[in-house]
């Protein structure tokens, strides 16, 4: 398939979001994206069984986007052959009053997944420097020392957040976490139409609120951020990719072929050798199971 090479999405170099793509003609029709996708996702499942054998890794996936990008749809599709208990899905929504308790980081490290298991951010740890840069009185919920109005919150404030969330995912990787960030680039005018069709679809209407529309005014502001966001923390440890998303079926067949080539970098990943007093008993235990009637 043409244009699907996962290096073309990986962010190696600053990128400026409105140069880049939010349709990715990928020269096959949109059955053959199912099949692809199904074969994907079969494998992906394969080899989180294998990972859990292992048990050394475990594999984080950061998914954001503007509202409507798709995050929900695009988990349920690439994640439907997965074993329920392989795979654990954590949406973040506004902080809870236990949770501004705690330092922004907090709930994340709580969810972060266990060895052998895939964890997937469903809107992750860099809301605190997006939803918050677009609202930054938001950062007043926090009760941070020194930081007393938005006047306090100044551009030495957000290098600080990208240095930390920099440094947690320094951290986790180290210790065993595979992580890898989508941005899902959507275009202004198919938020629009996916909008229209909430509204005018019944079925859908519970998806839409008012406050979509505030946000979306606020589109240009969100790029920015977003873009700022990807340039300071793509990392090779943890890398982000930028998958056009006006297409669906695109997307979700991008961050399945992403998914599966990256982790089929970490080559130590296999099953555990059976223990040589099995191995060598093997015969005697099928035997004896097979008395066993």
């Amino acid at each position: 398939m043409k244009n699907m090479e996962i290096e073309n999405l990986k962010v190696v170099d600053p990128i400026e979001l409105d140069k880049l793509p939010t349709v990715l003609d990928l020269g096959i029709s949109e059955k053959k994206k199912a099949k692809k996708l199904n074969d994907y996702r079969e494998e992906l499942s394969d080899h989180q069984d294998t990972m859990y054998a292992h048990n050394k890794y475990s594999i984080l996936i950061c998914l954001q986007g503007m509202d409507t990008a798709g995050k929900d749809s695009l988990i349920r599709e690439v994640f439907k052959e997965f074993n329920p208990r392989g795979v654990v899905v954590h949406s973040f929504k506004t902080p809870s009053t236990n949770e501004l308790k705690h330092d922004y980081l907090w709930r994340h490290y709580l969810a972060l997944p266990q060895r052998g298991k895939y964890a997937v951010f469903n809107r992750t740890h860099y809301e605190n420097v997006l939803v918050t840069r677009v609202h930054p009185e938001y950062i007043l919920n926090e009760n941070i020392p020194n930081i007393n109005s938005v006047d306090d919150i100044t551009p030495a404030f957000w290098e600080k957040r990208f240095e930390q969330i920099n440094n947690f995912e320094k951290h986790i990787s180290q210790n065993g976490v595979i992580i890898l960030k989508f941005f899902l680039h959507l275009s202004k005018e198919e938020q629009r139409q996916r909008l229209l069709r909430r509204l005018d679809k019944q079925k859908h209407n519970w998806k839409f609120s008012p406050g979509d529309l505030k946000e979306r005014n606020l589109w240009a502001k969100y790029q920015k951020y977003y873009e700022e966001a990807i340039n300071k923390t793509s990392k090779p440890h943890a890398p982000w990719y930028i998958i056009p998303s006006d297409n669906k079926k695109t997307a979700r067949l991008l961050v399945a072929k992403t998914i599966l080539e990256e982790v089929a970098r970490f080559k130590d990943i296999k099953e555990p050798e059976l223990e040589m007093s099995i191995a060598e008993n093997i015969n005697k235990y099928r035997e004896e199971l097979q008395k066993d009637v």
